[in-house]
């Protein structure tokens, strides 16, 4: 069967093959981040973003291809998260551009496209690094262009397309060294790879399979609970649980070896932090409805068990609002300077908040927010000059990504830490400019040395360190330097290693997992054998990282 033309019907089905096969395979992505941390990561990230997109697509009823990529963009803008996210999207960013006006694509036109994703995604980043997606986007955009007059019809196009970025993956590891040491292929690369798959899929007329039987039971249940809560007369103060959450957990077989799934155990988990609960799950898909004060750890919770699609948070105390007809406020005037911060904690918000922080976004590494996250805190924030503060080098680019769409009264200060995020805050002046706050906020950020205690989700080898499955690590400004089974006794090597004799203050923050106790002995430790160093703890009830070190 030859094609010689993508139409938008097509088109759309490529978006939704390529997206679907990106969900099926994104924890085998996961797998291949070079650190063994527990965190989403790239194939969580990237499948997130195409959803996205994906869902904006799935509204459309046109017959003009540029209105297809035209809305894939545009959802894989405001859903991008993490750096792989933000990269995805500005790839299709300049896909749509090369299709502008065009109702159908040829081709030399299919060619063009792929060109110009390479152009927009390495315009956007700042210090490109080859051996990862970049490189793969662009291997596989050369190749369209030389290929382009070859006379081939779109599936024959679309299969040296892709074994091109077969081989430009393959070669990932002689591009980035740290991906030959641990033996891996770059993940960002094999995600994108994985959605050309889908296309090629939806070009050869593979169809998608049927969405699980558990997604039509749980929206006529979610239906009937609404209808009930609206029912109900309540003040909008009322609302304990203020975001309606809605995902679904694709099972995982790795991932159920060490949390194997019980519907009636998960129901209870997620009980303990919301109402309304519906729980529904075949042998496949689990779909979870619940009403929730802390959205993120609802889905840390359900990560135990696979990846997430299909998600969806509503902010019910702002619908009620809408629907009661609650009196509108007269608008707020607006505040000076507001600070955006992002932290994972009820502890670690608070912290923020008593620092001056003016909206703390939920997330962190388990949960990068997405674009639209960070753009709705800003116009949350209601302030004539806005500072972001990301935390995480993987949230930087989202960040980046909502200034440019709020305007040139945002600015981004790269903190890549928490640590850096609380000094750069402590640094904040009201009455400098915003220029002014960025260069002092950004300089303070550095000044400071970071350390986590977390544990490790695979065995693996890196820098000449053999780290097993379970045991902790410490990471010293994001590089692995110890790891033992016990988790205080690597907390202390890791504090030994990072005090020198210049340091003067240790600042200890405790995750979700340490108790009192624990987190006393530790301090005892550092008081007996560092009795010039002053200690600070605060608990950042943080989950991932026992414990988040600074040194000053």
């Amino acid at each position: 069967m030859a094609v010689e033309k993508i139409d938008a019907a097509l088109l759309s089905q490529m978006v939704l093959t390529g997206a679907y096969h990106l969900s099926n395979n994104a924890q085998k992505i996961d797998a291949l981040n070079v650190f063994p941390v527990p965190d989403g990561d790239t194939g969580t990230n990237m499948n997130l973003t195409i959803t996205s997109g994906a869902n904006e697509v799935k509204k459309l009823e046109t017959d003009k291809v540029y209105e297809v990529t035209s809305a894939f963009s545009k959802g894989l803008l405001m859903g991008a998260r993490g750096n792989s996210g933000v990269i995805l999207s500005q790839i299709f960013r300049g896909f749509a551009k090369a299709c502008e006006g065009k109702k159908e694509l040829y081709v030399k036109d299919f060619a063009e496209a792929f060109e110009g994703a390479v152009h927009a995604a390495y315009k956007a980043v700042m210090k490109p690094v080859e051996g990862t997606i970049l490189t793969v986007a662009k291997d596989t955009g050369n190749k369209a262009m030389e290929i382009s007059d070859n006379n081939l019809d779109i599936i024959a196009f679309m299969e040296e397309i892709l074994k091109e970025a077969k081989a430009s993956l393959k070669r990932t590891p002689d591009l980035l060294p740290v991906l030959k040491e641990v033996g891996v292929v770059d993940s960002g690369g094999q995600g994108l790879v994985t959605i050309y798959e889908g296309f090629l899929a939806a070009l050869k007329g593979e169809e998608l399979p049927e969405e699980s039987d558990a997604a039509g039971k749980m929206d006529e249940m979610i239906n009937a609970e609404h209808h009930k809560v609206t029912q109900d007369f309540m003040n909008t103060e009322d609302i304990v649980y203020g975001y309606c959450t809605e995902f679904m957990v694709k099972l995982e077989d790795e991932k159920l070896k060490d949390h194997p799934f019980d519907e009636t155990t998960f129901r209870n988990e997620l009980s303990e932090w919301g109402d309304s609960l519906l729980v529904v799950a075949d042998d496949e898909i689990v779909k979870v409805h619940v009403h929730a004060e802390a959205p993120g750890t609802c889905l840390n919770l359900a990560q135990q068990y696979g990846s997430l699609i299909n998600l969806k948070i509503e902010n019910m105390r702002e619908q009620h609002t809408a629907i009661v007809g609650d009196k509108k406020e007269a608008p707020k005037e607006k505040s000076a300077y507001g600070i955006v911060t992002v932290a994972m904690g009820n502890g670690l918000k608070e912290l923020f908040e008593n620092l001056g922080a003016a909206v703390v976004i939920e997330g962190g590494q388990t949960m990068n927010p997405s674009t639209k996250d960070i753009t709705d805190a800003i116009e949350k924030a209601n302030a004539k000059k806005i500072i972001i503060l990301p935390n995480n080098k993987n949230i930087q680019m989202a960040a980046e990504q909502a200034a440019e769409l709020a305007g040139d009264h945002v600015r981004v200060v790269p903190t890549k830490t928490i640590p850096q995020g609380i000094s750069a805050m402590l640094s904040f002046h009201p009455e400098s400019s915003l220029d002014e706050n960025k260069s002092v906020m950004e300089e303070a950020g550095k000044q400071v040395r970071s350390g986590q205690i977390t544990y490790a989700v695979r065995d693996t080898q890196i820098d000449g360190i053999d780290i097993a499955k379970g045991h902790f690590m410490g990471i010293d400004e994001g590089k692995i330097v110890t790891t033992h089974k016990e988790k205080q006794e690597t907390a202390q090597d890791l504090i030994d290693k990072m005090i020198s004799e210049d340091s003067e203050i240790l600042t200890i923050l405790s995750g979700e997992d340490v108790s009192e106790e624990e987190v006393e002995a530790l301090e005892a430790y550092v008081e007996e054998k560092y009795d010039e160093i002053e200690v600070e703890v605060h608990r950042g009830e943080q989950p991932i990282y026992s414990y988040i070190f600074s040194v000053e």
